[in-house]
């Protein structure tokens, strides 16, 4: 009876840490609607760094409250902090920049969606975690899903051709930064708290953001008028606390429960929310093909959602995600 009981717990743990993930993920979505005015003003380096500054002052204090985290810290720990800070946040958007600069746009949004593929090799290999049934399927057709959102029934190639090219490495190098991160985060899991873990990836992306801005060299433009330069920082706080720190703390709080195969499927929601955001306040005509893939994502998201599969012993850490951090 009481193992029983564990195990309902488990099960409703892991579904709530699913659309945990979904819903952190969806965050990501509303992104755009801060960073328009943003742009206007300053380079997407510029502002991530700003973001991340202003999320020092909450990261911080968050690490000290954590700090017996930090006591059981080891070399493997770092190189997943530092892949996750440097890698998923940093590295993996300059290659995916370039990659739309330099090579066919369809090829490398295509591409990028090979994502949630390096995910679930990855997190076989490295966190040893089994699939639950019809996962394979389940995948095709979130795969499937995307797709329709992106490029509808359409095949938006000239050739084979367009995908030899520098443009499609930087894209398949970004996607596999993007998944790798989703399986280090749950790596930083097995003997860390979320917020610990949110508090080190903004912390620790900082000195390479400061480089990158550096490097750059572009000028800082700040309006001239006090109104104008007043909306600017709320745009910019509103973007750091929504889609940054609210939307991290989140994710990593259902990823703590939830494997990172199937996390990877639940970060799916980003792109759906960001398509409805396009339509809702930027205008954009949502076709049938969307609507198509749309529905695709969310019934195999719900469909993993409800499948029984706990964590193995792997996947366990001394804080234990069964109890509230």
């Amino acid at each position: 009876m009481v193992q029983n009981l564990q195990s309902d717990k488990k099960q409703k743990l892991m579904k709530n840490g699913f659309w945990f993930v979904a819903i952190g993920a969806a965050f990501w979505g509303i992104n755009p609607l801060f960073r328009m005015l943003l742009l206007d003003s300053f380079t997407s380096a510029q502002i991530v760094l700003l973001e991340h500054v202003l999320l020092m002052v909450i990261a911080l204090p968050l690490l000290w409250v954590n700090r017996a985290d930090l006591k059981s810290v080891k070399l493997k720990h770092v190189g997943a902090i530092i892949f996750i800070a440097w890698g998923g946040s940093a590295f993996a958007t300059i290659l995916f920049t370039l990659g739309l600069t330099y090579g066919e746009i369809n090829v490398v949004l295509l591409l990028q969606q090979l994502q949630p593929l390096f995910a679930i090799f990855l997190a076989r290999i490295i966190l040893k975690e089994a699939l639950p049934k019809h996962f394979t399927t389940a995948v095709i057709i979130a795969l499937l899903g995307t797709y329709l959102l992106t490029f509808g029934f359409a095949f938006p190639f000239h050739s084979f051709g367009d995908f030899f090219q520098t443009a499609s490495l930087l894209s398949i190098a970004a996607a596999a930064l993007w998944g790798g991160s989703t399986v280090m985060g749950r790596y930083l899991l097995h003997d860390m708290k979320y917020e610990t873990v949110t508090a080190l990836r903004f912390i620790v992306a900082l000195p390479l953001l400061i480089m990158i801005v550096a490097f750059q060299g572009a000028a800082w433009s700040i309006p001239a008028t006090a109104g104008s330069s007043a909306l600017l920082f709320v745009n910019l706080a509103a973007s750091a606390l929504i889609p940054g720190l609210l939307s991290i703390l989140i994710y990593y709080k259902g990823l703590a429960n939830t494997k990172a195969s199937l996390a990877t499927i639940a970060e799916l929601s980003f792109p759906t929310v960001a398509l409805v955001i396009n339509w809702f306040a930027f205008n954009e005509v949502i076709t049938i093909p969307q609507l198509v893939g749309f529905l695709f994502i969310w019934g195999t998201m719900y469909f993993l959602s409800i499948q029984k599969n706990p964590l193995k012993k792997r996947d366990k850490s001394k804080h234990e995600p069964l109890t509230s951090h």
